[in-house]
């Protein structure tokens, strides 16, 4: 056995140490687990998860209403409608986006139990997030991050997220794209003994449930009615399971959880050669889908996140749609935010025309810009890496070979992801090896495909997938 395959083996007994929670507790079926059991023994109510962040700088972002982006987007609607677009602006929490919400979760919890030091295995925001709320709680801190290619060429947004995790006092371990990512991710939890600091660990999802509440609260407090519909960037599903909890712990009347995704179809995120054609690290389908229909890919043996048990809708994005939107934002709005937080303020720009005028539509979050995170520096890396630039309809972007930003507000639009096709892929997925599925798996089914127990009955049947029910 090698090294590799020797330390792979133990992945299970190093999570449990490293988090202290015993994941197999909550195995309750040959497919199921008690995710809500889960959630419940490790988290914390609302009020005292608040009071952590706001002691910490990772909670209360101002709610504010982008009066001329919505005039500009009635330009394209029918009368009367239109929606009123707000967004949340996380960008102005320590570390610069609503990361900060889930790593102070993390951190405190790895101050209360004892360790001396936190671990994230992260290319993205929370890098950053972590390094930020370590500092404070006193803990020592590594990232793990994704960052080159082959060639030892490192995307700017990237770079610039290291300098922000190293401004905090990190060490950052810097790899080439693969797998040796994990296996180092592993082998260092093993040899510090620090807490993982996962995303995905119930601590990270709950620390967003504030946001969905801050986002009910804020609107009813500014306009004195609910919003008709959240719209979360959405990449490995954290930010739109935690979100929409929030919600539906603030209030009883529907709201609609809606994802968004920069589409990049076509290129894969574990791929040297595609790894420097993308524009964006995080937010977009490379991460979207997959963790869509298989949520337990994550460096957790069960994820918390589970974007499909909570998702209304899921939209897509194109690069170019993003990046148009965030020199919008700066011209119009006066706000300079990320690109990669804009993703969702696309989507809602372009939906807001099925909107009536009296309807609201939050963006549930911004990210901080600057360095290698501003749009420009983005642009002029996709130039170096060949990819062309134009305007025209978005539709005609072709993922790791140009960018198409809106030629006329008419262009700008979005592509419907079908709820029932990712439902059937993530229940050919879980279903393989399991013909015999228990009442119990058959109500965690329904419950993680947001849906019924008969429509998850017929949709197998559809697929010829062969089961049966095994009475416990």
């Amino acid at each position: 056995m090698s090294d590799v395959e020797t330390l792979l083996s133990r992945k299970n007994d190093i999570m449990k140490q490293s988090m202290q929670i015993d994941y197999e507790t909550y195995e309750s079926g040959s497919i199921s687990f008690d995710y809500e059991a889960l959630m419940k023994d490790y988290s914390f109510d609302l009020s005292t998860i608040h009071r952590i962040q706001r002691d910490h700088g990772a909670a209360y972002s101002p709610l504010k209403e982008l009066k001329q982006l919505t005039k500009l987007a009635r330009q394209t609607a029918l009368p009367g409608y239109g929606a009123r677009l707000f967004i949340k602006d996380e960008a102005l929490l320590d570390s610069g986006s609503f990361k900060a919400r889930r790593a102070s979760m993390a951190c405190y919890q790895a101050k209360q139990l004892g360790y001396t030091g936190v671990i994230a295995a992260t290319s993205g925001n929370y890098g950053a997030a972590v390094a930020s709320q370590a500092a404070k709680y006193g803990l020592k801190c590594i990232i793990v991050q994704e960052c080159y290619d082959s060639l030892g060429i490192g995307q700017p947004e990237i770079i610039e997220k290291a300098r922000a995790c190293e401004a905090y006092g990190a060490e950052v371990v810097q790899l080439s794209v693969g797998p040796e990512l994990f296996y180092v991710f592993l082998k260092l939890l093993e040899e510090t003994k620090y807490f993982n600091a996962s995303l995905y660990s119930p601590y990270g999802i709950a620390g967003i449930e504030t946001l969905g509440k801050e986002c009910i609260d804020d609107c009813l407090s500014l306009t004195n009615q609910l919003p008709k519909a959240i719209i979360c960037t959405n990449a490995g599903g954290g930010n739109v399971t935690g979100t929409a909890r929030g919600v539906k712990k603030a209030t009883h009347e529907k709201v609609q959880i809606i994802g968004a995704s920069v589409n990049l179809k076509g290129l894969h995120m574990a791929n040297d050669v595609h790894f420097n054609k993308k524009s964006f690290t995080t937010g977009h389908t490379g991460f979207g889908i997959p963790f869509a229909i298989n949520p337990d890919r994550s460096d957790v043996p069960r994820s918390a996140a589970r974007p499909l048990r909570y998702l209304d809708r899921y939209v897509l994005v194109s690069q170019g749609e993003v990046f148009f939107i965030t020199e919008a934002l700066s011209y119009l709005e006066g706000m300079e935010r990320g690109p990669a937080g804009n993703t969702s303020l696309a989507a809602a720009f372009a939906l807001a025309k099925e909107f009536k005028e009296e309807d609201i539509i939050i963006v549930q979050e911004t990210e901080y810009t600057g360095a290698g995170k501003h749009h420009q520096a983005q642009l002029t890396f996709a130039k170096q890496n060949g990819i062309t630039l134009e305007f025209g309809h978005p539709f005609e972007e072709i993922p790791g070979q140009s960018i198409v930003f809106p030629k006329t507000l008419q262009d700008f639009t979005y592509q419907e992801v079908d709820l029932v096709e990712l439902r059937k892929s993530y229940l050919k997925r879980v279903m393989q090896g399991h013909n015999q599925i228990t009442p119990r798996d058959l109500t965690f089914l329904a419950q993680e495909c947001n849906t019924t127990e008969s429509t998850i009955q017929a949709i197998l049947y559809e697929l010829q997938i062969p089961w049966e029910v095994l009475h416990e």
